[in-house]
């Protein structure tokens, strides 16, 4: 979790903060700021989201901090906010599913 402290105190957080945002214990976010717990893949890819950053990023494989997307959340209406709130607590199936959606409709729109 090479990046998890870094990332927490730049949004300016307490570990009790990011704990409660996660649905963790804070005992558990110092553990993974210190290498001395490893969070399972679910909890790696609600900080990822949480962070709008790669689960490479944050466990130290990659350098590239910020994922790559069209529109930052400054730009999103409140609707669009809740929609992406949302869609980003969907389970993987599901997500996979509203994916192909918006393919197949980008696909036709054009």
């Amino acid at each position: 979790m090479k990046n998890l402290k870094f990332l927490r105190q730049q949004k300016k957080l307490s570990q009790q903060k990011l704990a409660d945002y996660l649905q963790l214990s804070q005992q558990s976010v110092y553990k993974y700021e210190n290498g001395l717990a490893e969070p399972d893949l679910d909890t790696l890819i609600r900080m990822a989201d949480f962070f709008d950053t790669s689960v490479d990023y944050l466990i130290g494989y990659s350098s590239y901090e910020r994922k790559v997307q069209p529109y930052t959340e400054s730009y999103l209406s409140d609707v669009e906010l809740e929609h992406m709130s949302a869609y980003r607590t969907l389970p993987e199936r599901m997500r996979s599913i509203v994916d192909t959606l918006m393919t197949e409709y980008n696909q036709k729109k054009n």
